[in-house]
């Protein structure tokens, strides 16, 4: 099996098992236990210096030689280059997917796991850290309803910019918002969360964590 990820059940440790069920590739899935910070481990290190899930090795990788890739949106882009799959072919869709990836990476994520992070888990709720990221993740479901009000998926067919953003908004009780306010982004949402590919990663991903901690 060339390929191994490094991952966790987080949403950026669901985007890639999601890309390589679609893609039909097998792979080996290492639980990187963020708990017991073994992200943080000397040898974990040497394949992600950032210290963060997920981590890709691909011992297939250009040219035939073996490649490690780290952060979700890079590795989702490779598989997709790799494969000549869910990324447009042509220019104009090609980026257009990609501007919708880098809006994952640059705002969903960082700001939606902000308002989390101060909903949920902080050990007080602070009234300005709640306002400013809750706001926030109004802001950015709403850029996301109104695409979504324009086409079936982000970059108009279905693809890695759908996959990296669908993850986070499963989480979306935690940031604050209803999907019934939403519902371009609703009927997106359930859509793609009836993919078999997509029931199969995340099946899969906490099958191996469950073993993991048995």
């Amino acid at each position: 099996m060339s390929i191994t990820l490094y991952t966790w059940t987080t949403p950026n440790g669901y985007k890639v098992p999601i890309l390589l069920e679609e893609l039909g590739l097998a792979y080996e899935i290492v639980p990187v236990n963020l708990g017991a910070k073994e992200q943080k481990a000397p040898e974990y290190l040497k394949l992600n210096p950032d210290g963060k899930i997920p981590t890709l090795t691909d011992q297939d990788g250009p040219g035939g030689s073996p490649i490690t890739i780290f952060e979700s949106g890079a590795i989702l882009w490779y598989l997709a280059e790799k494969t000549g799959k869910f990324l447009p072919q042509d220019a104009h869709g090609k980026y257009l997917a990609l501007e919708w990836l880098m809006f994952q990476m640059s705002s969903v994520g960082p700001m939606l796991g902000q308002a989390k992070h101060f909903r949920m888990d902080a050990p007080e709720q602070l009234a300005y850290p709640l306002k400013k990221f809750g706001d926030e993740a109004k802001r950015i479901y709403a850029v996301l309803d109104k695409r979504l009000s324009e086409a079936d998926y982000l970059a108009g067919e279905y693809s890695i910019a759908d996959i990296a953003a669908w993850p986070w908004v499963r989480n979306y009780a935690k940031h604050g918002v209803e999907l019934d306010d939403l519902p371009s982004v609703k009927r997106w949402f359930n859509v793609i969360g009836e993919r078999p590919a997509v029931k199969a990663a995340l099946a899969k991903v906490d099958a191996a964590v469950v073993q993991y901690k048995s």
